[in-house]
Formats: structure tokens, C-alpha cells, sequence
């Protein structure tokens, strides 16, 4: 459980059952081309794809190995091993395998013998993120007789759209549509030149649009969501901002459709890793774990997600490094109330908000669900729902420390919020399930009760028979009414909730009136005066 996950890879001849070790202690297997005459796979370890033939006496080939680009992911921040960029298949004949760099797509020959830079780099140059966009569900190999259609994503912005490229010859990618919004979904009529995707944005509902094989003409043809015109809600764009260790990073910034940029606003701050690459997203007001952007924003809150990145060892002083310079940030544009500052997440990001309060003060309410609170404590604990011990997120993956708490005991200490309690002084809530199967909810429990013990502000939520995040639409409606009852009376004014005071019993739990939870009705001139 601690070492990852990983395979020996067996070639077995089918008729005389005859097999062979190609791949020992191999993190990402092998698969064979649709012929079945090559093998390919991804070496860790030599940093490069490999394949091999499948006939009696073959050797692996490096096919990537002599190339100056690396086809592992480059911004990686875990202790493990990095993952490739990944493959869309292999053309037809098995004449050769697309392979993906960050940006670009190569065309490789599966013998060795030469690899071409299909989309010519003009993803890196232009910092374009080109992947295949299979259109035919039924397809076994890439066809060579038509030019290819990528999915494509500009980095800069978050925008997206297609390109085409021809499989043969030199020509560069050829844009055909582009837009700051998020397109998916794409389809194509099987005996038609129809092409049907979505198209969405923050303020957009993914709604179905039509058009020819050349995205000529798209039309819209669904309203699935004409009720949002009744309510208030915003926009979204992208800010940058200077880590501590002054590294540009980069997040997105929700205001409400009516911003006045000479008011001052609450923040609302939702964090997790990175959160940029869902900029063009659209949220739909629902009930849920964490908060909704929707109806935050709708409500008169400035809303910051925050892309965070990480050094092994040190998963909360990376949070503190990106969170808060990105908070001071938005504080420097004037328009938001320092005063009114919250801070939401779960899971990870639960942690990572729970870690932030016992070293900075910047926040007038927190919440943050299903949080580690004491990593020397959960490291030795199970995964009920994977049965997995729990070693390997402490060790291999996402909280970073990169070795056991023998060997590394001081980080162990240092990045749990238990040993540094004392030093909260912030309204603290949480949410932890007693079935959660990811983070055992006594992590919960300790940090409240040390709290509590310390005189402090804090609320805790316990939703009987629930895993990590909710899923009973009761307790999610339960759950996002009492958090932005929360959030409210400390960022917005309103009054203090009878619960916050007297606690619920769990016989009245869900039997009161709830305060309404989604967006604002837009009012029209008449109903204000003449007003806004």
C-alpha cells in the first residue's frame, strides 16, 4: 500500500502458454497496438516510451529517449513518479503511435527508426495544449487519409476550441474556432456532416450547440437554463499573483454581475491544488459539501481560487505561501473589506485551511471539512474504503511529506494544525462524517475537541452514515444552509443563528425552517425605485 501501485508485465504465447518477463515493477503497465504486433509502454525510470514487437525474440525499443522534450508531466508536485502526458493511439497499419508532450503531439514509428513533431511545436511556442479528438466511437486506429481534429486549450487563457493538422507532410496546425469558453461533449452525425458540443462559461449554461464537420454555423439548439436570467450572478476571470518564494502564479476571481469596484466586498476564498482550469466552468446553484460558487457570488461575495503548488515535506507552508499572497493581492485592488475575509475547503483542502489558521490571522471564518488534523496520528490508520493503509497519501502522493514519520518526524509535526493549536484565534467550522472512508473522522475529533478545550470558537458537523463527502440530498441541503448561515453573519452581517448558540439536537436536526440558499432575484426599476 505504501509503495504505490505497479505490475509485472508478462508476453504469453497463446499456444504453447509459454510467457515472458517484458516489464518488472512497472507504475503504468503496457498495451498492445490493434494488430497485436507491438507493445508499448512508458519507462519511469528511463524517462521515455518503449515498444517492442511481439514476435518471438524481439527487444524493447526507446522510442522517445533521443528526443529533447520530456512526454512526463512537468509540473508534478508529489513524491512519486510523475505521469506521461499519455498516448491517443496508433495510426493506421500500425505505421506509427501518437505520443503526447505537454503541448504537442509526435508522430513515432514503432520500430525506431523516426519520430516528427506532428503538430510542429507550435503548442509550446504558443503555449496551445493540442490532443486528438476522436470522433468516431467505433474507431480502432487514427486514419491517415484525413486531416486530424485536436481538442485544444490555450494555456494563457483557459479558452479552448479545435484545430486541424494533417497527418502527412509539414504543414502547422490550422485554427478553426477558438473562444474563451470551455467546449466539450463533441459528437458527429454517423451518416451526416453535423457536429454537436457544448459550450459553457462561468456565466453560461453548457447548453448544445449544431454545426458542420468544419464548426461552421454552430447554433444554438437547447435552453435548458432560462431561469438564470431571473437571477443575479457574475463573471470570471484570471488574476496573477507572487507566491512567497516568488514564484508568478495564477488564480481566478468571481465578482457579482452588479460590481461596483469603489464598495468593499467580502472575499470568499475556496482552495484545493490547482483551480485555474476550470475558469470557463459553469456552476449550477445546488446543495453540496463545499460552497457554491453560484450562489456566493449571487449574494454579494467576491469569490478567489487560488492555483497552489507544493515542495515535498512541506504541504501547509505551501498553502500559507500561495494562499495568503493571493489573498494580499486581491486586498491590494481595494475593493475587498480586509475585515471580511472566509476561507472554505474539504478534504485537502480541508486540511490545507485547517494548517493556515494555526499561522496567519487574515480570516474573520473558516470552514474546512474532513481535515487531517494530526498526520502522526492518521498516517498509521486505514482507508475503510479501499482498505489501503494510509501510509502511501503521507508518503507518495498528495500530502507530500515524502517519507515515513520515523524518518522524517519533525515534518510529520510541523504540518499537523494539532501540535499548533494554541495558536488559533478564527471562528473554526467543520463537517466530518462518522462513515467517511477517506479520512477517518477521530481527525475531526481531535482538533475540535482541542479547540473547545482552548476556549475557541468552533462548530462541528457530523452527518450519521455518511462517507467523505455527502451524498443524502437532505443533508446536503441540511449541510450548505447551516455553512452559509455561517459564512453570513460574519462576512455579510446577518444575525447569528440560533444553532451557532444552542447547538441542534439530533431529534430537531432538519425538522426547522431553513434560510433560503440560492442566488438573488435580479429586481427590476420599478420594484427599487429607480434604483439600483
Amino acid at each position: 500500500s505504501w509503495d504505490g501501485s505497479y505490475n509485472d508485465v508478462f508476453v504469453v504465447d497463446l499456444r504453447t502458454g509459454v510467457k515472458e518477463k517484458l516489464l518488472e515493477k512497472s507504475y503504468f503497465g503496457a498495451r498492445m497496438s490493434p494488430g497485436g504486433h507491438y507493445l508499448l509502454w512508458y519507462d519511469d525510470n528511463a524517462k521515455a516510451w518503449f515498444s517492442q514487437r511481439t514476435a518471438a525474440g524481439s527487444r524493447p525499443v526507446n522510442l522517445t529517449g533521443a528526443l529533447k522534450v520530456s512526454f512526463q508531466d512537468e509540473t508534478w508536485d508529489t513524491p512519486n513518479q510523475p505521469s506521461p502526458y499519455g498516448s491517443p493511439g496508433w495510426t493506421e497499419g500500425e505505421r506509427s503511435v501518437l505520443l503526447y508532450d505537454r503541448y504537442d503531439i509526435w508522430d513515432v514509428k514503432p520500430d525506431g527508426t523516426g519520430a516528427r513533431l506532428l503538430t510542429q511545436g507550435m503548442g509550446r511556442e504558443q503555449l496551445l495544449s493540442f490532443r486528438y479528438q476522436r470522433l468516431d466511437p467505433d474507431e480502432i486506429a487514427i486514419p491517415a487519409g484525413q486531416p486530424l481534429l485536436l481538442n485544444t486549450t490555450d494555456d494563457r487563457t483557459k479558452g479552448s476550441g479545435f484545430y486541424r493538422v494533417a497527418l502527412a507532410g509539414s504543414a502547422r496546425p490550422e485554427k478553426i474556432l477558438m473562444a474563451d469558453k470551455l467546449f466539450g461533449g463533441v459528437i458527429k452525425a454517423k451518416k451526416a456532416d453535423v457536429i454537436v458540443l457544448t459550450a459553457q462559461r462561468f456565466d453560461e449554461f453548457p447548453n448544445l450547440w449544431a454545426g458542420d464537420s468544419n464548426f461552421a454555423g454552430l447554433t444554438k439548439v437547447s435552453d435548458a437554463n432560462p431561469q438564470q436570467a431571473e437571477y443575479r450572478w457574475g463573471t470570471s476571470e484570471l488574476i496573477d499573483y507572487v507566491n512567497a518564494d516568488g514564484k508568478r502564479l495564477r488564480a481566478i476571481l468571481t465578482k457579482p454581475d452588479d460590481f461596483d469596484p469603489s464598495r468593499k466586498y467580502p472575499l470568499m476564498v475556496y482552495i484545493y491544488e490547482e483551480l485555474t482550469n476550470g475558469l470557463h466552468r459553469y456552476t449550477p446553484p445546488s446543495p453540496g459539501t463545499s460552497v457554491n460558487l453560484a450562489r456566493y457570488v449571487s449574494n454579494g461575495y467576491v469569490l478567489l481560487q487560488p492555483d497552489i503548488v507544493y515542495a515535498d515535506g512541506y504541504p501547509g507552508e505551501a498553502a500559507e505561501k500561495c494562499v495568503i499572497a493571493a489573498v494580499q493581492t486581491v486586498l491590494a485592488m481595494g475593493y475587498v473589506d480586509p475585515a471580511r475575509v472566509g476561507i472554505q475547503g474539504h478534504s485537502w483542502g480541508g486540511y490545507q485551511v485547517t494548517h493556515l489558521i494555526t499561522r496567519t490571522g487574515i480570516f474573520r471564518a473558516v470552514q474546512g471539512g474532513a481535515s487531517v488534523a494530526n498526520m502522526t496520528s492518521a498516517y498509521g490508520g486505514i482507508r475503510w474504503g479501499t482498505g489501503m493503509s494510509r501510509a502511501f497519501q503521507y508518503e507518495r502522493t498528495q500530502s507530500r511529506i515524502g517519507a515515513p514519520p520515523w524518518k522524517a518526524p519533525l515534518q510529520f509535526i510541523e504540518n499537523s494544525p494539532i501540535f499548533w493549536v494554541e495558536k488559533v484565534h478564527t471562528p473554526y467550522l467543520t463537517i466530518h462524517n462518522d462513515e467517511d472512508d477517506a479520512v477517518p473522522w477521530y481527525q475531526g475529533i481531535e482538533f475540535f475537541s482541542a479547540l473547545r478545550r482552548l476556549g475557541k470558537e468552533a462548530y462541528m458537523f457530523n452527518y450519521n452514515g455518511e462517507k467523505h463527502g455527502l451524498r443524502d440530498r437532505d443533508n446536503q441541503k441540511h449541510w450548505t444552509v447551516h455553512m452559509a448561515e455561517y459564512f453570513d453573519h460574519y462576512l455579510l452581517g446577518a444575525p447569528l443563528p440560533e444553532w451557532m448558540e444552542k447547538g441542534v439536537p439530533y431529534l430537531e436536526r432538519g425538522k426547522r425552517d431553513l434560510t433560503p440558499f440560492y442566488p438573488v432575484k435580479k429586481l427590476t426599476t420599478t420594484e427599487t425605485g429607480g434604483k439600483r
